[in-house]
């Protein structure tokens, strides 16, 4: 996808990006490159993969949730930033916390966010779960992409949540991934409130973007310790 395409494409969604904001994804797509060449980040490099394997794609929430009103997002096993960091760039309104449990994957998205001078944004090396009992009904959004199973995911960051809050998920096709997700769904405090489904532009690959509303109060015994979670989960 070249720059042009990509501004194409993303007015298709009504995102329209200043001149400052593309500035500000070529500097953390170069930045990205450079630090991958340490250590792994990406499998994805071509720049034309970036921008629409991870940049576009992670701004395709927009056609799930309206993200242009303040609001606080918390982006569970944020990896090289995505959907999180990008999101941040293009809605300056929300506030954003990016959670990973490598330290080098922190430490370059801090890089990003003092190089970008970027506020209301931290990058925080903490496991999910254990994030999770210490930071209960803090965000307005937890969101995930192509982290994890559904049923995982949202025991992970279900009591990060305000109630009336939503899980959203950004998911390649997962029917049979939702149907073992309803125990989870159920039992976490959750209702599958919508799911779009749409083709990726030029490679016309399949996204599921999962939409969880939080309607009620998380038990306190969730979630479980990891090892729980993948032996067993709901």
């Amino acid at each position: 996808m070249t720059i042009n395409k990509f501004i194409e494409e993303l007015s298709k969604i009504n995102i329209k990006l200043s001149e400052k904001q593309l500035s500000e994804l070529e500097e953390y797509y170069n930045l990205l490159i450079e630090t991958n060449e340490e250590f792994n980040l990406t499998s994805i490099t071509k720049k034309e993969d970036v921008y629409l394997k991870h940049f576009y794609d992670s701004l395709t929430i927009i056609k799930a949730y309206d993200l242009t009103k303040p609001l606080k997002i918390c982006d569970i096993g944020t990896g090289a930033g995505f959907p999180g960091l990008v999101l941040k760039i293009v809605f300056p309104n929300i506030e954003v916390t990016l959670l990973d449990a490598l330290e080098k994957r922190i430490k370059f998205l801090n890089k990003i966010i003092q190089k970008l001078n970027l506020n209301n944004i931290k990058a925080i090396h903490e496991r999910a779960e254990i994030y999770s009992k210490n930071n209960k009904e803090q965000f307005d959004i937890v969101t995930s992409r192509a982290v994890a199973k559904t049923n995982i995911l949202l025991e992970l960051g279900s009591q990060l949540i305000k109630v009336n809050g939503y899980a959203i998920f950004l998911k390649a096709n997962i029917d049979d991934e939702l149907e073992a997700s309803k125990h989870a769904i159920k039992e976490l405090g959750f209702n599958l409130e919508n799911t779009v489904k749409f083709k990726l532009p030029k490679e016309e690959s399949t996204r599921t973007i999962v939409v969880l509303k939080k309607i009620s109060k998380t038990k306190n015994k969730y979630p479980r310790e990891f090892n729980k979670i993948k032996k067993s989960p709901l």
